[in-house]
């Protein structure tokens, strides 16, 4: 079972994903800030590339992106499917990997705009594992401490209120057409994703499993 998730910035994908649904169908889920961290770190020749761009201050180039994917998906782990966040971000990347791997759907994860600054500003990452972390929703069990690895917890420039909307327009602007290209393909379900996991009536995790465990044949 291979997935795409899309969403806005804040949308929750990502924590959906790596601390329930990973879980529930014994699949991995891969973002690019690990793919580059873990490149990175191990010095391989694409981290040291990548790496170059980044402290530059530049993008980091689709070709090195793609190829980083492409071994990760290698990978014993991935041999019965993904969950894939924070790429494809462009139509051109998601014809990319097209060559890559067969998706069977791609979850669009939606929230209006106020929840996606609510959630924004009171978001924390570690330092270290990038862990993700919430004022109000999960918080840490020591405060700027993260549970799984001890590192920092801390808050992202990019989760300030000035440079999320600037991530926002950002996305609208470019990761949408992805959108359009999944629901071209028949390949798109949209899951409502305003609710947040302490809210009593929180459903997302079950309407993830509604379009998953029917594309399992459940």
């Amino acid at each position: 079972m291979k997935v795409v998730l899309l969403g806005a910035p804040n949308t929750g994908k990502g924590t959906y994903a790596s601390r329930y649904l990973k879980d529930i169908y014994k699949i991995p889920h891969i973002s690019t800030g690990d793919l580059f961290r873990a490149n990175i770190r191990n010095n391989t020749d694409l981290g040291v590339e990548a790496k170059a761009y980044i402290d530059a201050g530049k993008l980091v180039p689709d070709a090195i992106t793609t190829s980083m994917l492409r071994q990760r998906l290698k990978e014993d782990d991935c041999r019965d499917g993904f969950f894939l966040d924070g790429f494809p971000r462009t139509v051109a990347q998601a014809e990319a990997l097209e060559g890559i791997a067969s998706i069977d759907v791609a979850l669009n994860f939606i929230a209006d705009e106020e929840t996606l600054i609510r959630r924004a500003t009171g978001r924390r990452t570690c330092r270290g594992c990038g862990a993700i972390y919430h004022l109000t929703n999960i918080i840490p069990k020591v405060e700027g401490v993260c549970d799984k690895c001890g590192g920092e917890v801390y808050q992202r420039d990019d989760d300030k209120m000035e440079v999320f909307k600037k991530r926002l327009k950002i996305y609208n602007d470019e990761t949408r057409p992805v959108i359009e290209f999944y629901r071209k393909k028949g390949l798109l379900a949209e899951i409502d994703a305003n609710l947040d996991v302490n809210h009593p009536n929180f459903h997302v995790i079950d309407d993830c499993k509604k379009v998953l465990d029917k594309l399992r044949g459940k």
